[in-house]
């Protein structure tokens, strides 16, 4: 029987969290040697402190800024889907259109997100669509990968059979592609978050609909640095936490049949 610590789900988890204890313990000591003020850098201590009493603010904050990000997100992925599904149908057609996707990737959102604003009458919603913008990419880009990344000799024996194009999309192409989606969807999940944040600080809301951006902005121009670091403890843990949960549906969906995450212990 394999001992607790040298399984490997087991590592994944023990061998990062010493890392950060490790590095939060020579961040608090740093801070505590050579007395620095609060102003420049808060001891880790103190944070969690402010977070702790700061918490109704932040909180609501943050269950603003998730609902944006959720939102950003849900958008993303049905877009994405259903314009890779248009791609894989013909290779013109993907290679007429694919550059457009290119350009809503390379485009910075600081630039265009004032334009959105405007145009969205609805202040979250125009949040939703900025941030929506950002996710995009990874899912047309990793689902039309997967799309078209089909065994030769699986294509062959559909359409020997005569397999129409909706049983080929459904029974071939969309199995082989779920590894790709998947792994967008953990690259997009991330992406949702950083668009909102960024979406709030263009918009600069502020009130009981303010997200944490607002918070991080009121707390700089407060000096309340360990206020701003707080609510920045709060999107990290909001994007590992987005992570994870990625991470366990493409288990839950792939760990029984696809060889990334099947076991090779």
């Amino acid at each position: 029987m394999t001992p607790l610590l040298q399984q490997p789900r087991v590592q994944r988890v023990i061998y990062p969290l010493a890392v950060g204890i490790v590095l939060v313990a020579l961040w608090q000591g740093i801070v505590s040697g050579l007395d620095l003020p609060p102003y420049l850098v808060p001891s880790p201590w103190l944070m969690l402190h402010t977070l702790f009493t700061d918490w109704a603010p932040l909180g609501l904050a943050l269950l603003v800024t998730l609902k944006i990000t959720v939102l950003s997100f849900v958008v993303a992925v049905v877009v994405g889907v259903l314009i890779s599904f248009v791609f894989v149908q013909s290779k013109l057609i993907e290679t007429a259109l694919f550059p457009y996707a290119v350009l809503l990737q390379v485009t910075p959102i600081v630039a265009v997100a004032p334009l959105i604003i405007i145009w969205v009458k609805n202040p979250t919603w125009a949040m939703v669509v900025c941030a929506a913008l950002v996710a995009l990419f990874p899912i047309i880009s990793n689902t039309t990968l997967g799309l078209r990344s089909i065994e030769p000799d699986l294509q062959s024996y559909f359409k020997l059979n005569r397999a129409t194009r909706w049983q080929q999309l459904v029974r071939l192409r969309i199995p082989s592609a779920l590894p790709y989606f998947f792994g967008g969807l953990r690259i997009s999940s991330g992406l949702a978050l950083i668009g909102a944040v960024v979406a709030e600080f263009v918009a600069g809301t502020g009130g009981s609909g303010a997200g944490l951006a607002y918070q991080i902005l009121q707390a700089g121009f407060q000096l309340n640095i360990p206020r701003m670091f707080a609510a920045l403890l709060l999107i990290s843990l909001t994007g590992v936490g987005l992570f994870v949960l990625m991470a366990w549906l493409t288990q839950l969906a792939l760990g029984s049949w696809h060889a990334s995450e099947l076991s090779q212990d």
